[in-house]
């Protein structure tokens, strides 16, 4: 069996033997939802599960302050401050506002931060074994040097650029997980993504009367443990988080 990495909470819910018993060392994972589909939700999932089975974990947010994540999960019960304490989860929020100045500069001569570049450099957020970039998809569209490319059509340099990165990363066994928007992005940013992938799953929602179902319907899943479901529908409740949902057709 291959080297997971538990995402824990058997306990409470059903995710992690939903996804075979959890994320695959050394490999790439793809999480795409439009807006308000739950990708936030999972990847704090993620996190909680993975610090809770000890795996050192690196949380970047392009939305969300560290009080944020923390009132954020804490209303899911996914109690996050003992591990920041313990530096056992590194957040880190990505400032998409190219515009301000950095350390009061002269904004005339500010030309904006290079988000990308700056991230690739940070050495302490990949060290822990497992690095989720929540909003990956803001990061990208604020850097200057993609928006400049993107202006052209022309993103795949930049995206192959990131994605022998993220291989060198990987290559560590260390486990990257990307979330994005797909209504974002051009198809020549996200396709080279989807081909990387090592795992690439796919939320989707559907509204029901006065309800909002949603599922992850799994693309793809190479080194998975053991079986993984092909479409796994989820709940988000106040005071106990993301539920795995069993429907069953009349």
């Amino acid at each position: 069996m291959p080297d997971l990495y538990n995402l824990g909470l058997e306990e409470r819910d059903r995710v992690n033997p939903s996804l075979g018993g959890g994320l695959p060392e050394g490999s790439i994972v793809l999480l795409e939802g439009q807006h308000g589909a739950g990708k936030s939700v999972i990847t704090q999932r993620f996190c909680y599960g993975l610090c809770e089975t000890g795996t050192n974990v690196t949380y970047v947010s392009a939305e969300l302050t560290a009080g944020g994540l923390i009132k954020q999960m804490g209303s899911m019960e996914y109690d996050v401050v003992d591990h920041l304490l313990r530096e056992q989860l590194l957040f880190l929020h990505a400032d998409v506002d190219t515009k301000d100045t950095i350390n009061g500069d002269d904004p005339e001569e500010t030309e904006g931060r290079e988000l990308l570049t700056q991230l690739m450099r940070a050495e302490v957020m990949w060290r822990s074994d497992v690095i989720i970039f929540d909003g990956f998809d803001s990061i990208l569209l604020h850097d200057p040097h993609y928006e400049a490319i993107s202006e052209r059509d022309d993103a795949d340099d930049i995206m192959q650029n990131l994605i022998t990165f993220f291989r060198q990363i990987v290559g560590q066994d260390k486990t990257v997980v990307l979330t994005v928007n797909p209504d974002s992005l051009s198809k020549n940013a996200l396709r080279p993504l989807r081909d990387v992938s090592d795992v690439y799953l796919s939320l989707e929602m559907e509204a029901i009367g006065n309800e909002v179902r949603r599922k992850i319907v799994v693309k793809k899943f190479a080194g998975m443990g053991n079986q993984v479901d092909d479409n796994v529908g989820f709940a988000v409740q106040s005071g106990r988080g993301l539920t795995i949902v069993t429907r069953t057709v009349a």
